[in-house]
């Protein structure tokens, strides 16, 4: 089966690039956006050899997972066009939600979930299941002529292999059970990708997101550790603010709010990180 786009995003002018190998996704899709390209369109590959991930790391993706990157032309404020990563975990969670059979993966995280979503959004960038990464988030921007943003949201799904040398949980579909493949998944993330952003409006729909992605929160009201810079922080999950930064109260009672910073959960939150 080949890539391709749901009705619905082809209908609101989305375009399709598809690639049997590529290095970077987000990079080409950059690389696009500086040639002049409108926007709306999907880079996507079923093998990365050379994406990043946050702070640096390597993000690359072996043959058969999904490496999406959509490029997003946008006059909004740099401030919000950084909130499309949300945008972006919830479309992902729901193409799961509609194309996973629902008895493949049960329900729950260690350390706070309320055990309503099979697939949880951690802060700020990464999709859980039973508190295993499955996938992750990066955005990348570039400044055009007459002061708009390219935005690549870059979004990166283990569908048949994870990397096993992590110092958190991982997992892919394929271990999970589901026989859902890449062209799948893309097909239905196309379609949820153009829901969710309807939703977000330019940003003028943040609070409506934020609410959505407050119910798929993972960890939400349990301990939590953030390391920020070196340093740890430790708390309690409450909510994510209305610029979506993460929002802990430590034990004296202290409200921090958080606008970068790794996030660990349950017993990983109680040991030293």
């Amino acid at each position: 089966m080949a890539f391709r786009l749901a009705p619905t995003a082809a209908s609101e002018g989305f375009r399709l690039e598809a690639h049997d190998t590529i290095g970077s996704t987000n990079a080409l899709a950059l690389d696009h956006a500086r040639a002049g390209d409108p926007g709306k369109l999907w880079v996507v590959s079923k093998k990365q050899e050379s994406g990043r991930g946050r702070r640096g790391r390597v993000w690359a993706t072996p043959e058969g997972n999904l490496a999406a990157t959509l490029l997003v032309i946008t006059n909004a404020e740099l401030r919000l066009a950084a909130t499309l990563g949300f945008v972006a975990g919830l479309a992902l969670a729901d193409a799961l939600d509609a194309v996973v059979p629902k008895g493949k993966i049960s329900i729950g995280l260690d350390g706070g979930s309320a055990g309503k979503n099979r697939f949880e959004l951690k802060w700020p960038n990464d999709v859980l299941v039973s508190g295993a990464k499955l996938a992750g988030i990066l955005l990348e921007s570039a400044i055009l002529e007459g002061g708009r943003f390219a935005v690549a949201v870059g979004i990166g799904v283990n569908v048949v292999a994870y990397p096993e040398d992590l110092p958190y949980p991982a997992t892919s579909l394929r271990a999970l059970g589901a026989a859902c493949d890449a062209e799948t998944l893309f097909l239905a993330l196309s379609d949820a990708w153009s829901e969710n952003a309807r939703l977000w409006n330019e940003g003028r729909g943040l609070g409506a997101v934020r609410r959505r992605w407050l119910a798929r929160a993972a960890g939400l009201g349990g301990q939590v550790a953030v390391r920020i810079d070196g340093n740890v922080v430790r708390g309690t999950f409450e909510t994510i603010d209305e610029d979506c930064r993460f929002v802990i109260r430590d034990d004296d009672g202290l409200v921090l709010k958080i606008a970068a910073g790794d996030v660990h959960f349950g017993a990983v939150a109680s040991a030293g990180i």
